[in-house]
């Protein structure tokens, strides 16, 4: 058990990292992400609140339909990146990293409060939902369709339904997650999510997954990790993440740092994000980058599918191509690496025919 943004969470279980890495991808694991902070937002103007903080286009969403999207600051900088999903109900359905629920929840109740004293209708509460991510193909579908009466089959990615999951009612089932893998996120009342994570577990296919596989499951898959990859002092723009950004927002520029942002568009950042592959023998965490090549890598481990390092970072834009050779620097030791194609192992996102 370690800490983690305030909880006490789980590295791995009986099986090992390795192990539950592994079984992720073949079979499916079960995931407690409860520490995800989970909000909803209701009233006739809660479109218009959250296109006031956030990137995306929320209002194209369809009922039932999320989006990746990044909450940013005056100067282009990433807040947070998190999941806004309109609902089929009256409301908003949100989801923030852990690590940054203090202050997404200021900021999120702070505008709420100063879009009510001009007298728009919004409101923010705060779910005390459990969250549970199954995750893992092919397993997961069939582990989870045993337990719904909903057709799984129709459920495309980063969309959601409140059903009912193994007779636990009031569940919303959203098919997304950390992993690169077909799986669902389960928000789930507090005082029945032991009993449906038992009910999950029953199934010999479904382990329990800790903190040390979801990220290097999220690694492989080539997805960022606020606080090492995105932070604050990076914008959508440095970090590649531009396609979280609806045409109809870069128009009408109306979102936190809108100017700095396209800006940079225009002229092109200075660093980009690159993934970067471990060419020679040893199993290091990759840590820095040599200076023959200005840059700084974020996050990096080994790879279990893989057999080698593998990380994610930032250099100038001249020296980004793929392909290109490096040097990264491990405890004062150099090993070769070279800047490789993002997701290292293909994803397994399902969209429904």
């Amino acid at each position: 058990m370690v800490p983690f943004a305030g909880w006490t969470l789980p590295l791995h279980y009986g099986q090992g990292h390795l192990q539950s890495h592994l079984h992720t991808r073949r079979h499916c694991s079960l995931f407690d992400v409860s520490h995800m902070l989970q909000t909803l937002v209701y009233g006739r103007d809660r479109i218009r609140f959250m296109e006031s903080l956030v990137v995306g286009d929320i209002a194209e969403l369809k009922p039932g339909q999320g989006t990746l999207t990044l909450l940013t600051n005056e100067k282009g900088g990433i807040t947070d990146d998190l999941i806004v999903t309109n609902t089929s109900e009256d409301h908003l359905y949100v989801v923030s990293n852990a690590a940054c629920a203090d202050k997404d929840l200021a900021i999120l109740t702070d505008r709420a409060a100063q879009l009510q004293a001009t007298g728009s209708d919004v409101h923010v509460e705060v779910s005390d939902n459990a969250l549970l991510a199954l995750q893992g193909s092919p397993s997961m579908a069939r582990v989870l369709q045993a337990g719904l009466s909903d057709d799984l089959a129709k459920l495309s990615f980063m969309n959601s339904i409140t059903t009912t999951v193994f007779g636990v009612p009031g569940c919303r089932v959203t098919r997304c997650g950390y992993t690169g893998e077909d799986g669902v996120e389960i928000s789930v009342p507090a005082a029945r999510a032991v009993e449906l994570a038992e009910q999950l577990l029953g199934v010999p296919d479904v382990w329990l997954a800790g903190l040390a596989a979801r990220d290097s499951l999220r690694l492989e898959a080539g997805l960022c990790l606020y606080g090492n990859d995105i932070d604050e002092t990076v914008t959508p723009a440095e970090a590649g993440l531009m396609w979280t950004l609806g045409k109809r927002r870069r128009v009408a520029m109306d979102f936190p740092g809108a100017a700095v942002i396209m800006a940079q568009v225009k002229d092109k950042p200075r660093r980009r994000p690159v993934a970067m592959a471990g060419t020679g023998a040893g199993q290091a965490l990759l840590s820095s980058l040599y200076p023959h090549i200005p840059g700084t890598v974020t996050s990096g481990c080994p790879s279990p599918c893989l057999g080698k390092n593998i990380a994610m970072g930032y250099v100038e834009a001249a020296h980004s191509r793929a392909g290109t050779e490096l040097t990264v620097e491990v405890r004062k030791k150099q090993h070769p690496a070279v800047i490789t194609k993002m997701p290292f192992v293909p994803t397994q996102y399902y969209m429904a025919k």
